[in-house]
């Protein structure tokens, strides 16, 4: 029973990290409590956050290495990050993480403003808590999503 709720849990986080509105669709889908799939949840985005923060710079290098064209200077979805980030600084970033842009999405952005990395945790695992617990509860009060999982 316990390896299987373990299961259960990684797959949330797993789900949360790559996607984040995946984390409560998957926990509703395994029949997790909605309490547990907010954190499960939240601690996928803190995985996916903490991995590409450490590895983001490296990226942005191999990225650079093999990119054969200079990319555009400015496209629409990095013209809103710029927006977002002039108007409301990381604060804004991290809480429109989960909801706009992917976990791995947002900490590359916050990566390339050059925010310190104890900002960039502190305020994802804010957002991450928050925007968890509310989608969480929503996803889990509105039946008809309920209805896709239990037929």
């Amino acid at each position: 029973m316990r390896e299987g709720l373990a299961i259960k849990y990684l797959s949330v986080a797993l789900a949360a990290a790559v996607k984040f509105f995946a984390g409560p669709i998957t926990g509703l889908a395994l029949g997790l409590e909605w309490y547990e799939t907010a954190i499960c949840s939240a601690a996928g985005m803190m995985l996916a956050v903490v991995a590409t923060t450490y590895i983001g710079k490296g990226v942005q290098v191999l990225i650079k290495r093999w990119r054969k064209e200079k990319p555009r200077r400015f496209s629409k979805s990095s013209r809103m990050a710029v927006r977002i980030w002039k108007r409301f600084g990381i604060i804004g970033i991290a809480l429109l993480t989960p909801l706009l842009f992917t976990p791995i999405g947002g900490t590359f952005i916050a990566v390339a403003f050059r925010v310190h990395r104890q900002s960039i945790f502190l305020w994802m695992l804010i957002s991450g808590v928050t925007v968890g617990t509310v989608l969480s509860y929503l996803v889990y009060s509105l039946k008809f999503v309920e209805r896709w999982f239990t037929r």
